[in-house]
């Protein structure tokens, strides 16, 4: 059995996609500039599938904010890791700025968001510890896990009973920590972490807890402080984490927590200590954001207005999207794996609509989730037609949506 056997056949993620050299339904090929309309295949379609929230991708006081830093920095500075030459006083402001945004004494910054989760759990847990996590927990969540070596445990999606026995099951013959890992908003089905309750439970068992608010920071809450603060229990997460490829519309990421707690993670974080700093551009940009997301409410509540005209126009039309409770949109319809690739190509070739789509294991058996994201540029012109498209594939393809159970 050679290495490269296996390259040669259709295993692996996405095996026959990949032996088909597809670049449809995977990879597909899209224009570089994000926008609510983008060119694919030579044709313009309305974007559904770019976690652009805030629409600030091509906000053009962010655009001239990011140039004058390649201006006087060029794409290389600052050179080196942030622990030997890559470290300076705006790096260290940004993190101050962040952690206030948060509520929390100090922060660290993270090149990309999937560093940042690895990095931050490899780093707090050892090999006498215990991360139990929610089953659909992102994969960076997961991969930080298993690198962080400790023993883990999953509980049931949301399941506060079974997070519980979880918990029991780690504290019986205890002799480390505990950390409980969870998304606050769950990326593909959109509904929210029960933080409320997973925050009792693991006071009550004497661990801690770390959030991914990836899809959260910039757009829950009053102020677009995140899932903890739309549930009020910002000062009961020990772990915030946040990355700036979503509302941020950026690169890297960040974890805030205790003083302490920051700089044991600055000092022991392999993906930072090993990496070089995060660029200029992006720290004079993310910088500039943060203070828009701060000054300019009116982006997100455009967004929940946008996100409002759609969801309810789906519901009326008689989709099912689920328990949903964020901007993300799911869309379930019943089919198997030939009718999905049918639906999604109909809705791109036909109605010039640009969704992406899902099955199982993040769906049940014999469902199809597409996954939509509303951003706050979108127009109601853009809503309405998206609506009707979804009308004419219902009756295209008669689709049973009654039979969809979630």
């Amino acid at each position: 059995m050679d290495l490269f056997d296996k390259c040669y056949q259709d295993g692996g993620y996405l095996g026959v996609l990949r032996a088909s050299k597809d670049k449809y339904y995977s990879r597909p090929l899209l224009s570089p500039k994000p926008g609510t309309v983008m060119n694919f295949n030579g044709k313009d379609v309305i974007m559904w599938s770019i976690n652009n929230y805030l629409g600030l991708a091509n906000n053009e006081e962010l655009k001239k904010v990011a140039l004058e830093a390649v201006d006087e920095f060029s794409t290389s500075a600052p050179m080196g890791s942030r622990m030997l030459t890559g470290n300076t006083t705006e790096h260290e402001a940004l993190e101050d700025k962040l952690a206030k945004f948060e509520n929390k004494e100090s922060a660290i910054l993270f090149n990309y968001g999937y560093m940042g989760v690895l990095g931050t759990l490899s780093a707090l847990v050892q090999r006498s510890d215990t991360i139990v996590l929610d089953k659909l927990s992102h994969a960076c969540m997961i991969d930080g896990t298993f690198l962080a070596g400790g023993k883990y445990r999953f509980y049931k999606h949301n399941d506060m009973d079974d997070l519980e026995k979880q918990l029991k099951l780690a504290n019986k013959d205890r002799r480390g920590g505990i950390l409980v890992v969870t998304e606050g908003v769950f990326g593909m089905r959109g509904d929210l972490a029960k933080l409320p309750e997973i925050c009792d439970l693991k006071e009550k068992y004497d661990a801690r807890l770390f959030v991914d608010d990836a899809h959260g920071c910039g757009v829950m809450g009053p102020n677009g402080k995140g899932t903890s603060e739309h549930f009020g229990v910002m000062d009961r997460v020990d772990l915030y984490f946040s990355t700036f490829a979503k509302a941020f519309a950026a690169i890297g990421g960040f974890t805030a927590s205790k003083e302490e707690v920051v700089r044991y993670i600055r000092y022991n974080a392999r993906t930072q200590i090993f990496a070089k700093s995060l660029p200029m551009v992006y720290v004079r940009a993310v910088d500039a954001t943060l203070k828009m997301i701060q000054d300019k409410p009116e982006l997100r509540n455009r967004l929940w207005e946008v996100t409002r005209k759609l969801q309810s126009g789906l519901r009326e039309a008689g989709f099912n999207l689920g328990d949903t409770q964020s901007p993300i949109t799911p869309v379930y319809v019943p089919g198997e794996l030939e009718i999905a690739m049918k639906i999604i190509a109909y809705l791109r070739e036909q109605k010039g609509i640009f969704v992406s789509g899902v099955m199982y294991p993040v769906v049940p058996k014999g469902i199809i989730l597409l996954r939509m994201i509303p951003t706050a540029s979108h127009t109601d012109e853009q809503i309405e037609t998206t609506i009707s498209a979804f009308k004419d594939l219902r009756d295209e393809f008669k689709l049973q949506l009654d039979s969809v159970k979630i």
